[in-house]
């Protein structure tokens, strides 16, 4: 049985550790509110650019573009978006295991090719991850979290639009956790490139208006396209952000919780054993009471 002394240091040591996640609590919730914020502002934006890009890709009059071109997939880019640290519960495993399983489910016959299926890895344990497992990492991007702007989205856009375009790989697909709310984050897998046509958004589009492009439609569609794509990976950056701290949020409250019913449990194990004690000691007065009674 643990020594009163091994108790009190051991509730001390939850104490300590309670301050240190309830702090982290804090912070994540702070970080939560600018997160949640900023990704509520850039949905509208992303949506309707996405809309009117597909309406133009639909009805242009040279519907052909780099970008958006679909070619026989011979060689595959996967984003998968992670944070740089642990602490966020599921996090990082979710984005992991979907990115194992799309791969096994969708390129297994690319596995075997030279460069068949490359990953691009945004954030420390998604990189390490892939590291551990041998798979062939593109390029890696960490730390951008830390001081997240839309420079270093448009710097992994170009990064993939270049590969795309001079063949390095015929699809670029992400792999992320989107924002729903604090306790709830859903993995999403996007195609980047080539551009997709999302025919119903453009359908529904065009039934509520039509529209007269000046100078072109196909010189608008140059202009918005890689626009586009960088706001794109913008949003999935700010989705990603703000489901870590979420995450690192509802993990940091269960983890205070948990350490206030260990503390708990700590003290009423204390108070026995405490209690056990002074019975013993006021047995062992009694017994030498008795005995010096009985010997006089």
């Amino acid at each position: 049985m643990a020594t009163l002394r091994e108790i009190r240091r051991r509730i001390g040591s939850v104490k300590n550790t309670q301050k240190i996640t309830k702090a982290m609590k804090m912070v994540a919730a702070a970080k939560l509110r600018r997160a949640q914020e900023a990704i509520v502002a850039a949905r509208p934006y992303a949506r309707k650019m996405r809309e009117v890009l597909s309406h133009l890709l639909e009805h242009s009059d040279d519907p052909s573009h780099p970008l958006a071109a679909v070619r026989e997939v011979h060689r595959v880019a996967i984003v998968i978006v992670t944070a740089d640290r642990g602490l966020c519960g599921a996090f990082n495993a979710n984005v992991q295991k979907a990115a194992v399983e799309y791969v096994r489910k969708t390129y297994s016959h690319l596995l075997d090719q030279k460069h068949g299926v490359r990953f691009v890895a945004v954030g420390r344990k998604g990189f390490d991850f892939l590291n551990k497992r041998n798979n062939e990492v593109f390029s890696k991007h960490i730390g951008i979290f830390q001081a997240l702007s839309y420079a270093q989205a448009k710097s992994i856009t170009n990064e993939l639009a270049e590969g795309f375009l001079t063949g390095e790989f015929d699809r670029v697909d992400v792999i992320y956790n989107e924002f729903k709310s604090v306790i709830q984050q859903r993995v999403a897998i996007e195609q980047l490139l080539p551009v997709p046509v999302i025919t119903s958004e453009a359908s529904a589009l065009s039934r509520r208006a039509d529209f007269i492009y000046e100078p072109s439609s196909a010189a608008i569609v140059n202009d918005l396209l890689p626009r586009h794509l960088n706001f794109q990976m913008w949003r999935i950056l700010l989705e990603s952000n703000a489901a870590e701290q979420g995450a690192k949020m509802t993990a940091m409250s269960n983890a205070t919780e948990n350490a206030k019913e260990l503390i708990s449990s700590l003290t009423l194990s204390y108070n026995k054993a405490r209690q056990a004690g002074i019975t013993k000691e006021l047995l062992e007065i009694v017994a030498g009471a008795e005995a010096l009674k009985k010997a006089g």
